[in-house]
């Protein structure tokens, strides 16, 4: 049998899988591996480990990293003169480090051994990495490389790493070494490695069995115990093979040498099971301990790859996708496949949110952001009880934000815009232009909808999982304390009849002020005080919803008196809209009076201008002079809310929304925004869906280039962008079906374009498994057995469907 059928069958991939099952890298480029290690990062919700070379180390090309979900650690500097204190999400020890080396040759990886063939591939089927050498050392002896990889999602605290070796030309002795390396940092962001980032401290290596080695390890001021161990077996020629082993200790690090004699044409397979263990999640003992009884119970590695199929199996009954595009297939499903490495099953077990950038790398320090915006509704529709658990990260961490209103001088609940560990504002004091290498005031916690959308979050899960009882016990009491902070920051203004928030940040991002107010806020930003009119109106609603007695409860325990409700209903009625002469809604109070920026100049000079912030900086200018944004704000709400809703906002707020405004102030913002964040493209291509399809799908196909291609330029290196990754997951399950729910019945207006062929998904609809066949603007849904009546509405028409009953749409105008 060859190599490649070899490797093939080692995967368990056939050629009916090409290309839509795997992402594939067939030469070596050092200028990419950054991006591929991320890409090829394997995970199962409850930790990740980058896609690195096992006989790698961090060296400018390659970074190994291995990150348990919610695992921090704060570090404290000096810069610019101040002192400063960051929390990250910590780089644990690495259970990778594999090598080998032929007689008394070159151990693999130091650069000495010549790399003639490589191939690698990830089995986004199966979740398995596979990769292919053929190399060759100094004294010409050829070997070829297969190792496959797995983070197993079905036992969370295990991975594997098969290595097989075939001496191709040679005979004789062959040494492995095959270990963990405790002496890892985080280093994995440039802009970063000026600060401290060595998080452990207390290393402990030991060997606590013949084929075991073990890494005990503490986070420096969280005090997480961390243990890794791994168990490394031979298999000579189809038989088990022992060898000669030698223990080898290294500062931080600990390793087995396995020597063993192989024939021409022999094959060593090389047998590795890691396990993680951490003092941080539920039901644990002594991590140490524990880390060893994983390993007591492991199976051998491919009796683990075949669970692990299965355990992949059953999430993508759930989360896949059919289309007849193979290309677009392919991303979507890698998109998915990231989504469910960082967030899975196993996560509902563990306190934590929704990391920005996953359990892929270092950049944003592992923070949660308002990101989870454009996660829930990919969960909510297929895993509500994982939805469920991440929205209690934030319920616990309300104290924490009404400690924060509290200090600011305002009742209810203050969300941070950066959240760890605790839930305090983890958002930078300062933060560095790398154009300009110069260090500035960071005033990015000053985005206050990120309360909003932990507002929005809850209420969109209880309309697509009919979760009441979740409503009841933890999101009222969210939604009632965030809505009464907002009204505390609305304030009376004489002139104009209405009342405005200010001082605040939008979505947008460059406008911390306004011109000479740098970091100070601006006024009225229209998405922030449109989002608490909508939430001051749904606080009726839930309280509404609940029981009498529950009602009362909830209002005595936050003090929510009769005028308090009486306020925020006037507020939903009263709050400021700025919209320009034209009629264009205005991103913020005084937008339209901003001078208009040279576009096709800084395009013509600089090229890539997304970040336009930094190049103003860098010359001496600052963005807040300009009608310029980094990514959509006033578009959001076309993003969040359907036309008919959002009119009915408006029309509260005593606004009309003609039928010209919504084209007219997305073509305004269009041409003023620089795209500077992957979630850009997302929500223009939402909002341009239904009036411009062609423009709509180069910007969706942006969308799903953002990490695979790292449009942003080198940013997918330090983990990917998952918001953008599960929005284009979402602009195909909500956008282009037109699905909502909302007002207790599931709503289709299906636009999916006809050159892409079917679409065909499933989704979970308050309890209802359903799946929805989808062609231009036609539409099948099908019921599954199990569930309650519901009703669904499509072209006007509404029927209630059981289970097991299916019923076919077709829109006007097909």
């Amino acid at each position: 049998m060859s190599r490649e059928a070899r490797d093939r069958a080692a995967s368990g991939t056939s050629g009916e899988d090409e290309g839509v099952w795997r992402l594939t890298y067939s030469e070596l480029d050092p200028q990419e591996e950054g991006r591929r290690e991320a890409l090829c990062t394997l995970g199962n919700g409850y930790f990740a480990t980058r896609g690195a070379a096992p006989e790698s180390h961090a060296d400018g090309v390659h970074y190994p990293g291995t990150y348990v979900a919610g695992c921090y650690n704060r570090l404290r500097d000096v810069v610019d003169g101040r002192v400063v204190d960051n929390e990250s999400l910590v780089n644990l020890p690495n259970w990778l480090p594999m090598t080998f080396r032929v007689g008394d040759g070159p151990w693999f990886g130091t650069g000495e051994t010549e790399v003639v063939e490589h191939h690698q591939e990830l089995d986004l089927k199966r979740g398995l990495l596979l990769r292919r050498l053929l190399v060759r050392d100094p004294a010409g002896n050829l070997t070829s490389v297969t190792q496959r990889r797995f983070v197993h999602m079905e036992l969370p605290h295990l991975a594997g790493l098969e290595t097989t070796l075939v001496a191709e030309n040679w005979s004789g002795p062959v040494t492995v070494r095959s270990g963990l390396d405790g002496g890892v940092h985080n280093g994995g962001v440039a802009r970063y490695r000026h600060l401290d980032g060595h998080h452990l401290t207390g290393h402990r290596a030991d060997e606590p069995s013949p084929d075991v080695v073990r890494i005990e390890v503490a986070t420096r001021q969280s005090d997480i115990r961390v243990a890794t161990a791994a168990r490394t077996r031979c298999v000579r020629d189809g038989s088990p093979a022992e060898g000669t082993r030698r223990l080898v200790r290294l500062p931080e690090a600990i390793a087995h040498e396995i020597t063993l004699d192989v024939g021409r044409g022999g094959e060593l397979r090389v047998e590795k099971i890691a396990a993680i263990h951490t003092s941080r999640e539920p039901a644990t003992g002594e991590p140490g301990a524990d880390v060893l009884g994983w390993l007591d119970d492991a199976a051998g590695f491919d009796r683990l790859a075949d669970r692990q199929a299965i355990a992949w199996s059953h999430l993508w009954e759930r989360f896949d996708f059919d289309i007849d595009n193979a290309d677009l297939l392919r991303i979507i499903r890698l998109h998915v496949f990231h989504l469910l490495q960082t967030l899975s099953p196993h996560t509902v077990d563990l306190d934590t949110g929704i990391p920005a950038r996953g359990l892929h790398g270092e950049a944003y320090r592992g923070h949660v952001f308002w990101d989870e915006l454009f996660v829930f509704p990919v969960i909510n529709l297929r895993l509500p009880v994982l939805a469920r658990a991440l929205l209690r990260y934030r319920h616990r961490r309300l104290p924490r934000a009404r400690h924060a209103a509290r200090a600011a001088g305002h009742p209810g609940a203050m969300y941070p815009w950066q959240s760890g560990s605790s839930g305090a504002e983890e958002s930078p004091q300062l933060h560095v232009n790398p154009l300009s290498q110069r260090w500035i005031e960071d005033p990015t916690h000053r985005q206050r909808h990120i309360g909003l959308a932990v507002a929005y979050n809850v209420w969109q899960h209880y309309q697509a999982t009919g979760d009441g009882e979740f409503l009841i016990d933890y999101g009222a009491e969210m939604m009632l304390e965030i809505a009464a902070f907002f009204a505390s920051l609305a304030t009376f203004d004489q002139a104009t009849g209405r009342y405005s928030i200010r001082g605040v940040m939008g979505p947008d991002e460059f406008h911390t002020g306004y011109p000479g107010r740098d970091g100070e806020g601006i006024d009225d930003n229209v998405y922030t005080n449109v989002m608490a009119a909508w939430l001051f109106r749904r606080t009726a609603d839930v309280l509404d919803l609940l029981a009498p007695q529950r009602a009362r409860e909830l209002r005595e325990k936050l003090e929510i008196e009769d005028a308090d409700l009486r306020r925020w209903d006037m507020l939903s009625r009263r709050l400021a809209v700025p919209f320009h002469g034209d009629g264009v809604i205005s991103q913020f109070d005084g937008y339209a009076e901003l001078a208009e920026l040279d576009w096709a100049a800084y395009r013509a000079r600089y090229g890539n201008i997304r970040r336009l912030d930094r190049i103003l900086e860098a010359e001496g200018d600052n963005v807040n002079r300009y009608q310029a944004s980094k990514q959509a704000d006033v578009l959001m709400l076309f993003y969040l809310f359907s036309a008919d809703e959002l009119g009915a906002l408006l029309h509260r707020l005593g606004y009309e929304l003609r039928y010209d405004t919504i084209p007219r102030t997305i073509e305004y913002y269009l041409a003023r925004t620089s795209h500077g964040s992957t979630l850009s493209a997302v929500v223009h291509a939402w909002v341009l869906a239904r009036a411009n399809r062609p423009q709509a799908m180069e910007l969706f196909v942006e969308a799903l280039n953002s990490d695979l291609a790292d449009v942003q330029g080198g940013t997918t290196a330090e983990g990917i962008h998952l918001a953008a990754m599960a929005g284009t997951v979402d602009l195909l399950q909500r956008c282009f079906t037109g699905l909502e729910t909302t007002g207790g019945t599931l709503r289709l207006n299906p636009q999916w374009p006809r050159e892409l062929g079917p679409l065909r998904f499933s989704l979970r609809y308050q309890h209802n498994p359903i799946t929805l066949h989808v062609a231009g603007r036609n539409v099948t849904v099908e019921v599954g057995e199990g569930g309650d009546p519901f009703r669904v509405s499509c072209g006007g028409d509404t029927v209630t469907l059981r289970p097991g009953e299916t019923a076919e749409f077709t829109v006007a105008g097909s």
